[in-house]
C-alpha cells in the first residue's frame, strides 16, 4: 500500500476571531476553495488536500501554540514553482503574518527553498518548494 497524500489537515485555534479572516486570504489566495463555513469552522480543499481551523474550547482561550510541545510542529505546504515561494512571501506581508524567516534556501533536500510563518495563535506555517523528486529521486 501506498497512500495517496494528505487528505486534510484540522488546526484549532483559540483566537478564532483572528485566525478565521487569516486563513480565509491565505487559503483562498493559494487556490483553495472554502466548503465549510460557521461560527465554529472553516474548510476550505484543494491542491489535493484540505485545511480547516476549529474554533477552540473556552477553557484554552488564552493559551497560544508552544512550537515544542506534544502535538504539532507545523504545517508545510508544497508550492509548484520556486517563484511562488517569493510570491507568497509578498502577499503575507499585506496580511499581517508574522514572518519567522524570509524566502530562503534550506538543506533539507537539494533545491529546497521556503518561507516559514506563523497565524495569529502562532501556529508555524510554511510554504517550500522543492525541485522534481526531491529526496525520492
Amino acid at each position: 500500500m501506498e497512500i495517496n497524500g494528505v487528505a486534510h489537515v484540522m488546526l484549532t485555534v483559540s483566537n478564532f476571531e483572528a485566525c478565521y479572516p487569516f486563513y480565509e486570504k491565505l487559503l483562498t489566495y493559494l487556490g483553495m476553495k472554502p466548503v465549510m463555513r460557521s461560527e465554529e469552522m472553516l474548510y476550505c480543499v484543494g491542491g489535493r488536500t484540505a485545511v480547516g481551523i476549529m474554533r477552540g474550547d473556552d477553557s484554552y482561550r488564552k493559551e497560544i501554540f508552544q512550537q515544542r510541545r506534544v502535538g504539532l510542529h507545523h504545517v508545510c505546504l508544497r508550492a509548484r514553482e520556486r517563484g511562488d515561494v517569493d510570491q507568497i512571501y509578498g502577499f503575507l506581508q499585506t496580511i499581517g503574518a508574522k514572518i519567522v524567516h524570509p524566502p530562503e534556501d534550506g538543506p533539507w533536500a537539494p533545491g529546497y527553498y521556503s518561507v516559514l510563518f506563523e497565524d495569529p495563535d502562532g501556529i508555524r506555517l510554511e510554504v517550500n518548494h522543492v525541485p522534481g523528486k526531491g529526496l525520492l529521486a
